[in-house]
């Protein structure tokens, strides 16, 4: 983002007033529209630049420089609006690069003028680049023609501009279950468009074997009205709903599927039968629900806990929240998720069970009763997810800013979180049921074929990670 308001009109110093020692500097902090929109211009897609989850510890340690390029580019705009200014010749650069720079981090940039030579009016300026702990990021020279004649020119306003590409984290989760082979799955009551056909494009793209558990005849008149022929897919006849939902339940803890999709039903019959004491496919951990959303502005997949079973999860019941969302995380290949645990406030307060709650989950944490994420809390929304507004509130936190996973304080917080990102950031959506058995995708009849295919492929990635020993 810009540290300053808009010039109303920029001029220039000419080679003549231009003194030997002189300087001029800017101030930026890296976004995520700012690496896009780089990316765009220059075809730079190298996904050192673009996927943070790419870049290896090792690879910062050795002071690889993500993003480097994107500093030449603030000095070229020095050189062209303040020194020298407009009708500056660019001739060189020769720059070096020396720490790690990422999603924001702010860059400050200064140009210094080295020396002057009159026979071409050419300038070479010493260039230092800084980051906002003071380490150096970049170095070197930039040498130019400088003007000979006075410009002044009203500034051009340049428009916001904003990258988005809604379903691309979703694609992408789609994209990761290729190396492994199709999962079998009972689809439980498919007898609305969305869900029969959100199960068959899953079966198409080689994420699941569906098992198509309702009323045989119901699923086949869905298929007919669009001319679909699924006379080759397994069928489970039920009855009615509730039916269905016990036979699927049942087909999981017998073995014969390893995952179970929600079709058109409510939750709460398909999440009766889970929890069935005898019959059910309960384990000692307590079930959840995480949400894994695709927010457009947000650089990576965000994962929102618990949104749809705990109404008033207790304390107990969060540390296996937390822990369930860790090791999903873990199956999606983020090796050491950052976890918000979200309230209103950053501080503790006695009055507020939340923020008590987040103190105390940090220091299960601490004492390895939550293992394989960085965990911190109580978090506002804003710095959990900004790190300009963490910034400005001075919370120093390896979490704040960039967080993974964020864990609300109860179910109507975490739904209203999910669903405001859906309908007013043009996030889409996926998710799914831990803690049971076997992963069950939670489906909305509202979801999209995306979201259903998105919500299949966790539980492929959930079930062959598993048999590897990923936990």
């Amino acid at each position: 983002m810009h540290n300053s308001a808009p010039q109303q009109s920029i001029s220039n110093k000419t080679f003549a007033e231009i003194q030997l020692g002189e300087s001029a500097s800017v101030s930026r902090t890296l976004t995520y529209e700012d690496i896009n929109i780089f990316a765009m211009a220059s075809g730079d897609l190298n996904p050192t630049h673009l996927d943070f989850d790419y870049v290896h510890e090792q690879d910062k340690k050795n002071k690889v420089t993500g993003h480097s390029m994107w500093n030449g580019a603030l000095i070229s705009g020095i050189l062209g609006t303040q020194l020298p200014g407009p009708g500056t010749i660019y001739k060189g650069q020769n720059l070096s690069f020396h720490n790690y720079l990422t999603l924001g981090d702010t860059v400050t940039l200064t140009i210094t003028v080295k020396s002057k030579n009159p026979q071409d009016n050419s300038i070479i300026f010493d260039c230092l680049g800084t980051n906002q702990r003071g380490e150096k990021v970049c170095s070197g020279t930039s040498e130019v023609i400088a003007p000979t004649e006075k410009i002044v020119r009203e500034a051009i306003a340049l428009p916001e501009l904003q990258i988005n590409n809604p379903g691309a984290q979703l694609q992408r989760l789609v994209a990761m279950t290729e190396k492994y082979d199709p999962i079998r799955m009972a689809v439980v009551h498919p007898v609305d468009r969305n869900s029969l056909f959100g199960a068959i494009e899953a079966a198409k793209a080689n994420l699941i074997i569906p098992y198509l558990v309702g009323p045989k005849a119901k699923i086949i008149a869905v298929a007919q009205e669009d001319g679909v022929d699924i006379s080759g897919y397994n069928f489970v006849d039920t009855e009615h709903s509730h039916e269905a939902a016990s036979v699927a339940v049942a087909m999981a803890r017998s073995g014969e599927v390893d995952a179970i999709m929600k079709g058109s039903l409510h939750t709460d019959e398909l999440m009766g039968a889970a929890v069935q004491r005898g019959t059910g496919i309960a384990t000692s951990r307590r079930m959840s629900h995480v949400f894994v959303i695709d927010v457009p502005t947000y650089p990576r997949p965000l994962f929102v806990t618990d949104a749809a079973i705990n109404i008033d999860p207790t304390l107990e019941d969060k540390r296996d929240i937390v822990q369930s969302a860790i090791e999903l995380a873990h199956a999606l290949g983020v090796p050491q998720p950052k976890i918000a645990l979200l309230s209103a406030v950053e501080t503790i307060n006695p009055k507020m069970r939340s923020t008590l709650e987040a103190a105390a989950i940090c220091k299960m944490a601490d004492r390895k009763q939550i293992v394989g994420g960085i965990i911190d809390g109580p978090l506002a929304f804003d710095n959990a997810v900004s790190m300009e507004a963490a910034r400005i509130k001075g919370i120093v936190s390896p979490v704040a800013g960039q967080a993974d996973i964020l864990v609300a304080p109860d179910l109507e917080a975490g739904n209203m979180v999910a669903k405001q990102l859906e309908y007013m950031a043009e996030a889409q959506s996926s998710g799914i049921v831990l803690g049971a058995r076997v992963p069950i995708a939670l489906t909305s009849r509202a979801d999209s074929v995306l979201s259903r295919m998105a919500s299949c492929a966790l539980a492929l990635l959930l079930v062959r990670n598993k048999a590897k020993g990923i936990p």
